[in-house]
């Protein structure tokens, strides 16, 4: 195995059981590449990212391979919260301002915006039944001071994203459907929506192949060099050669795949418990009736809405290690605070549990830009679990690079990232970091 953050565990196939998405659609059938074969651009990874790139080269009469470990959507991609939502960055307004300037953050925010009708637009001319629901989201404040905060901050938001931001005082929650206990009010930015990010990975990967683009799934790529001008990819039955590259594995990449992606990304687990569907009766009970998208104010935070189907969606950032104990673990603190938050719900199963890995990058903001030094080559990553909207735009965005092609990147997503401290150990840096923001996160 190459040289991988995690254990060998939270890469293979199996490491998707437990997720609600998988029974909802199938994948399309994705053979592996097999011998010598050739095209004009490779795609490394079968994601929103890679195959919006996929799609957008194909489009503009590229001949392009997909190759991923397992197939379309078995990453993050198909088992996420479903969020098509603002977001990307770990940056705040003000440190993002600070940190490089006010019309970088304005380019930003019109990349949010973009991003979100990405993935509005490239459903639409798929045809993609996505399940879409929820006309915004909501962030619910869980102390006094997060409360403040939000009234504060209220107005500059919803004038920064050109929308009503609307504050939802405490004595609101419950006429709006969002009763969860310990809340102390919350802001609505009607901006986004909620979908199945199975049904929109597998659709896309269906249009790509309409558009004639290859996708080998079960081709692990073990090998990455340029060799005679092109890049020379080597997988376990096959090898292929491309005079482009896009790599977009994400939180799945490898610090060796090429060596210009070590220490560069850090991938971190977020997992999600799903319910049974629950009765009218019940979410009367509970006083949350509403179909918003939802998280709370930590820093380690929930995030969580209704689904289409009854079925109520419930995740949590945390965990660095892939293992069955730190599994059941994580498990258990989700159920924990998940009757905490819904005490009404203490009787609804959670029949299904998974988890998968989403990626920051040292900055705290998305990268898109060449490989190092290699020519006609494009990667993209680090959208810190607001990879829906993010990861789609992102896709597009390297196409255009590629193309040669006006893109809408601020200057600092194409920055080349810094490197995390301790390298190969990065991840253990976690464990201090998940306490100080739990001991935050008690203010």
């Amino acid at each position: 195995m190459s040289q991988i953050p995690y254990e060998s565990a939270a890469y293979e196939a199996s490491s998707v059981e437990g997720c609600y998405w998988t029974a909802t659609c199938a994948a399309p059938d994705c053979p592996p590449l097999e011998g010598e074969a050739q095209a004009e651009a490779v795609v490394v990874g079968a994601g929103y990212t890679g195959l919006s790139a996929a799609l957008h080269l194909a489009r503009a009469g590229m001949d392009v391979a997909v190759l991923d470990r397992h197939g379309p959507g078995w990453g993050a991609s198909g088992r996420n919260g479903g969020f098509a939502c603002i977001g990307g960055s770990k940056l705040d307004r003000g440190q993002m301002v600070r940190a490089y300037g006010a019309e970088a953050r304005a380019e930003w925010v019109r990349a949010e915006r973009e991003a979100i009708g990405t993935v509005e637009r490239l459903a639409g001319e798929l045809g993609i039944g996505i399940d879409r629901h929820s006309d915004g989201e909501a962030m619910l404040a869980h102390s006094a001071r997060a409360m403040a905060d939000i009234r504060a901050d209220a107005g500059p938001a919803g004038a920064e994203y050109g929308v009503r931001a609307e504050v939802l005082e405490p004595e609101s929650l419950a006429e709006r459907g969002l009763s969860a206990a310990g809340m102390h009010g919350g802001l609505r930015l009607p901006v986004g929506f909620g979908l199945n990010p199975r049904k929109y990975v597998t659709g896309l990967a269906r249009g790509c192949l309409a558009a004639g683009v290859r996708i080998h799934g079960n081709s692990a790529v073990a090998r990455i060099v340029r060799e005679g001008g092109a890049y020379l990819i080597q997988t376990p039955s096959g090898r292929l050669r491309a005079r482009r590259l896009v790599l977009a594995t994400n939180g799945y990449a490898s610090d060796d795949l090429p060596d210009w992606m070590r220490a560069r990304f850090l991938p971190v687990q977020s997992s999600v418990l799903v319910t049974r569907p629950i009765t009218a009766e019940e979410r009367q009970a509970q006083g949350w009736t509403s179909d918003l998208m939802a998280y709370d104010s930590r820093h380690l935070l929930h995030y969580f809405r209704m689904l289409p189907e009854g079925r109520f969606l419930f995740g949590m950032r945390g965990g660095i290690r892939w293992t069955p104990a730190a599994h059941r673990k994580i498990r258990a603190q989700m159920r924990a605070d998940f009757e905490a938050m819904f005490p009404a719900w203490t009787s609804v199963e959670t029949p299904f549990f998974w988890s998968g890995l989403a990626n920051l990058t040292r900055r705290l903001v998305p990268h898109v830009g060449p490989v190092g030094d290699w020519p006609d080559s494009v990667v993209a990553f680090g959208y810190h679990g607001n990879g829906v909207a993010m990861a789609s735009w992102s896709g597009l965005q390297a196409a255009k690079l590629l193309l040669g092609e006006a893109h809408g990147l601020p200057g600092f997503v194409m920055a080349a990232p810094k490197r995390f401290e301790l390298g190969r150990a990065r991840r253990l840096a976690l464990a201090g970091a998940y306490v100080w923001y739990g001991l935050l996160d008690r203010r």
